[in-house]
């Protein structure tokens, strides 16, 4: 399937140190971005399917870096089933686990934790609910894994892995576990604030700096955040990337924002939810750590959503998050909210409003188009203008 996007008033990049990119079309091809900017008329003709954005904005899709998945479209700790579909109405096109630690029963022996990470790869290598892209399977870090355990897992395509849900008296004892599961090129992640599992100890700036982890899972805190002088330690000290989470602590969410800005290491800046946990389930939360971040501070509302997009791809290796040739067709239209009193999209998230999603396209096939079921009506007619294809791309 071919698909054209024109009249777009502004696409943004992915790439927050080069956030726009001039011209008003995309076309994808099959599951790629063929071109990006402008087009031909020729080329317009060609497609299958042709959205008129209306002056409305196009962007990468939202990539949410952390998400607890289990099995399938539904989280047991809330009971709900469908909500990964439902956050592809809120712009959120890929979902990373935070490790499978929800599934009720969970293994914690080396077996089982090896035998959970495979089984939640697998079960989403091919599904996508509502065109979600998930990767899954996290291997939790648990006492009595070795580096061998974790050879033999990445080697049955196992990349990911989990540091702080294990029974590790003291959150020092990751640190040999989170080295070895890099040396086999997994992107390693840590659990980063108060305690998560009874008995066990805070994890803070001193306990990450001796892990050396790719990603502090919300440093702003799950939903308790290390001390504030920690924050300043760990730009300094390390390179590991600072992922704030909707679902954590906003006073040092926004800390953490300014200090990555004044100290220039905004690309380790990264957004995520932390969702489903006992904070609920947020379709738009995204969207809303993006506004509260952007309306909060001094730094352009454009920056906080390529933290959200390309920075999150190029720190977990991704093909999507960034609009260009040759990288997956993930592509959100976003737009200002009706009955808002700004009528740009920027000028709206930096006024602290949540963004109108008007359409959503997955592996270069639309999920929907018009407005979504989740967020605020948009400003602009978004709509299609031509189809080919025996299919409605809808709302609802």
């Amino acid at each position: 399937m071919r698909i054209a996007i024109v009249n777009l008033g502004k696409i943004l990049s992915g790439n927050w140190r080069e956030p726009f990119i001039d011209g008003d079309t995309i076309i994808t091809d099959g599951g790629k971005i063929d071109s990006v900017g402008t087009a031909t008329a020729e080329a317009v003709e060609s497609c299958d399917v042709v959205i008129d954005a209306g002056g409305a904005m196009a962007m990468p899709g939202l990539i949410d870096s952390q998400v607890h998945v289990t099995f399938g479209d539904y989280t047991p700790r809330q009971k709900t089933v469908g909500f990964l579909e439902s956050y592809v109405h809120g712009g959120v096109t890929t979902s990373i686990s935070a490790s499978e630690v929800h599934v009720p029963g969970r293994p914690k022996d080396p077996e089982g934790v090896k035998a959970l990470a495979i089984a939640a790869l697998k079960c989403f290598e091919h599904y996508r609910p509502g065109g979600m892209h998930v990767y899954a399977g996290s291997v939790i870090l648990e006492p009595g894994l070795e580096e061998q355990d974790l050879a033999d897992i990445a080697a049955k395509g196992v990349w990911l892995a989990k540091a702080g849900f294990g029974a590790f008296k003291s959150p020092f004892d990751y640190a040999p576990l989170v080295q070895a599961a890099k040396r086999h090129k997994m992107v390693t992640t840590v659990h980063t604030g108060g305690p998560s599992i009874p008995g066990s100890d805070a994890i803070t700036g001193k306990h990450l700096l001796a892990m050396q982890p790719d990603v502090s899972f919300h440093v702003n805190g799950g939903p308790t955040a290390m001390p504030d002088e920690d924050f300043e330690r760990v730009i300094l000290e390390s390179e590991i990337a600072l992922q704030v989470c909707t679902a954590g602590n906003l006073r040092t969410t926004l800390l953490c924002a300014n200090l990555v800005h004044k100290h220039d290491a905004f690309d380790r800046f990264i957004v995520a939810t932390d969702t489903p946990t006992g904070s609920g389930i947020m379709p738009l939360g995204m969207l809303y750590t993006i506004a509260h971040c952007a309306s909060l501070t001094d730094m352009p509302p454009e920056w906080f959503l390529c933290a959200a997009t390309g920075s999150n791809a190029r720190i977990y290796g991704l093909n999507s998050g960034f609009l260009e040739a040759g990288r997956d067709a993930d592509i959100v239209v976003l737009d200002a909210p009706v009955g808002g009193t700004q009528k740009d999209v920027l000028a709206a998230i930096k006024h602290g409003d949540i963004a109108a999603v008007g359409a959503v396209i997955t592996d270069g096939e639309p999920r929907f188009v018009g407005r979504s079921r989740n967020s605020p009506a948009p400003m602009h007619d978004i709509r299609v203008v031509k189809n080919t294809i025996p299919q409605n791309f809808g709302t609802v």
